[in-house]
């Protein structure tokens, strides 16, 4: 069922959420942590949002604010191409100006080609390449494949930021 992008609520998450959300990215990202600049991040114990379809989860996005940036973490939607990401993209983005930051990035992996078209659409630009930078990240997290459904090997990791205009 297609949604209704005015139905969409997004809200902060509660420490009551802290299981779903750990549910929610091992069901999309393969494991409970994320590793990302040799770093290994668990997403159930950041700051985040949720959107609702009425009482259904239907979207995640993890954060962490550093000073003046904020750090998208996970992005994640039931349902691609019908506002989900846009709508916690937008959320992360006010509450980021609200705490000062002055760039929102990211870090995605060379053959993501869906992420890299969306958030380039909302104005993300590829900042860094790390070549080979998932060979390393497989060291922490074993579990990331060689390579993406589509064929493509995942090696390297790209670096996407959006400046926060005040």
């Amino acid at each position: 069922m297609k949604i209704d992008v005015s139905e969409l609520r997004v809200r902060p998450l509660q420490t009551s959420n802290r299981n779903w959300v750990a549910s929610f990215v091992k069901s999309h990202w393969g494991s409970e942590t994320i590793v990302a600049k040799g770093r290994i991040i668990r997403p159930a114990e950041l700051d985040g949002f949720a959107a609702f379809r009425r009482k259904d989860p239907v979207g995640l996005l993890t954060y962490r604010i550093e000073g003046i940036d904020c750090e998208i973490v996970t992005l994640d939607s039931t349902e691609e191409r019908v506002g989900i990401g846009t709508a916690l993209i937008d959320t992360v983005k006010k509450k980021a100006k609200a705490k000062g930051c002055k760039r929102l990035w990211l870090i995605t992996t060379n053959d993501n080609l869906n992420a890299l078209g969306f958030y380039q659409k909302r104005g993300f630009q590829i900042i860094a390449v790390r070549p080979n930078a998932v060979d390393e990240a497989r060291k922490l997290k074993p579990q990331i494949s060689l390579k993406a459904a589509s064929g493509i090997p995942i090696r390297d990791e790209l670096e996407l930021e959006l400046k926060l205009s005040e």
